[in-house]
């Protein structure tokens, strides 16, 4: 029986791409003398010739891209979402290539069949996963691949690791136990760390996880050492996790592997593609925003004079200051008042923005009311200072008042939009709801982003919290 996530499957995986592509070649050439009754696709008189050596170079450039991608790392993807999502773009890629090989090669062969052979694959290989998909779903976990866990620690890092297992919703975790040298703690103990042999046989354990206090760590080389002639699997569970902005990763630093604890929220990949995304389509906004820009611009320079530009020092990706873009929304000295707007909530908090602040213009109000003092923001997001989407940039001053556990906020780069905005904007001062950004962090993918870029152009026709 294959596994989900083994080499067998990923192995299996590429196969079954591999001929997914040769039959959409085929059932391509077939099917192509019925597109002849489609007006603007010249007929063709029986059944299309697909050069052989397309059945060969198609399927190794699919398997070779999809392995490029990391599609074949079931571990990767869990969620449905993100694999179907890397298809889509493993697809676009493998098609233009294969767009590229076909001009400098095999030129007579129809654009119309092409283009059908690229559906019919898309959806060869999507069909598949989803029916394996759904097969996983359906078996029931054998005890050849079913995990008994052990945590070793029943401090608060053991119960942190014990409450994501039974939280984790995979049918073949199943926690053991604790094993712990502390006899006074109240959790049930399966024994002592020094017990842990027998304890691993008696209960059949196949994966420890030591999760000690900072000040038991000299006990885990004793614990390992322990069990290094046994078939268990051994995880650490670090304590100083709680340091990291969100992610931590491994790293080869100097040629001595270390923990990364400021290692980004999103990875390579996702990085790039919400790079690409944000380039593309910051580009194409900036472009079109121009005309508005100039008359926000001229508006401003009539009532106020110059700057019309407002240049703030803000707090981005992984603390990083830089300078973001704004149309000037208030009098010049409006920094000097500062202190004159500030109040504070009931619990203490600061509230820096007010509906009837006295220091915005008439047509700063005017541009606010319709968010075209972001548009200068569109050059921060192609420049790689910000993103179209992502936690808003804070002012410096208010992240010196930020508890250790906002600062996470900051694991990936700041956008023009975000989930706060979309939910409430100036309504919630985004340093009392960063729950919001945490969220968007915990969450992200790129159709997530397309789908707080849509909610954002609703909030702003309906000038919802624009103050």
């Amino acid at each position: 029986m294959l596994r989900r996530f083994s080499v067998n499957f990923a192995l299996f995986s590429m196969v079954l791409d591999g001929l997914s592509v040769i039959l959409s070649l085929w059932l391509a050439a077939l099917f192509r003398p019925a597109l002849n009754t489609i007006a603007w696709i010249e007929p063709i008189p029986s059944r299309a010739i697909i050069p052989v050596a397309l059945y060969v170079l198609f399927p190794l450039l699919w398997v070779i891209i999809f392995s490029t991608l990391s599609i074949y790392d079931g571990r990767k993807y869990l969620r449905a979402t993100d694999e179907f999502s890397t298809l889509s773009l493993a697809m676009f890629i493998a098609s233009i290539s294969a767009a590229g090989i076909l001009y400098f090669s095999y030129r007579d062969v129809s654009r119309a069949l092409f283009l059908l052979f690229i559906l019919l694959a898309y959806l060869t290989c999507l069909v598949w996963r989803i029916f394996a998909r759904v097969y996983f779903r359906t078996q029931k976990t054998s005890t050849d691949r079913a995990r008994h866990i052990l945590v070793v620690g029943a401090g608060p890092l053991g119960q942190k690791v014990k409450q994501q297992l039974l939280e984790s919703g995979f049918p073949n975790l199943t926690f053991a136990g604790f094993v712990d040298d502390n006899f006074e703690n109240t959790v049930p103990l399966l024994g002592s760390a020094i017990e842990i042999r027998a304890v691993l046989n008696q209960h059949q354990i196949t994966d420890v996880v030591i999760a000690l206090p900072h000040s038991a760590y000299h006990q885990m080389g004793e614990i390992v050492g322990s069990m290094e002639d046994l078939s268990v699997q051994v995880w650490v569970a670090l304590g100083f996790f709680d340091l990291a902005l969100y992610n931590t990763t491994i790293e080869d630093f100097a040629g001595i592997p270390m923990l990364d604890l400021r290692a980004s929220a999103i990875d390579d990949y996702q990085r790039m593609i919400k790079r690409a995304f944000d380039v593309f389509f910051g580009l194409i906004a900036l472009i079109l925003a121009l005309p508005l820009m100039a008359v926000s611009a001229l508006m401003i320079f009539l009532e106020d004079g110059s700057p019309v530009l407002y240049r703030p020092k803000r707090v981005g990706e992984n603390g990083r200051l830089f300078e973001m873009l704004k149309f000037r929304t208030m009098l010049k000295n409006a920094e000097q008042q500062q202190s004159q707007v500030e109040k504070r909530d009931a619990e203490g908090n600061v509230i820096h923005k007010s509906k009837e602040d006295p220091r915005v213009t008439r047509v700063g109000r005017i541009l606010r009311r319709f968010s075209l003092d972001e548009l200068p923001q569109f050059i921060n997001v192609v420049r790689g200072d910000m993103s179209l989407v992502g936690p808003r940039p804070e002012m410096p001053y208010l992240v010196e008042k930020y508890q250790p556990w906002q600062r996470k906020r900051f694991a990936i780069p700041p956008g023009i939009t975000g989930w706060w905005q979309v939910n409430g904007r100036s309504d919630k001062p985004m340093h009392l709801h960063t729950e919001d950004d945490l969220y968007y962090i915990q969450n992200y993918s790129i159709f997530f982003d397309i789908q707080i870029l849509i909610r954002t152009i609703w909030v702003v026709l309906i000038g919802k919290g624009s103050y």
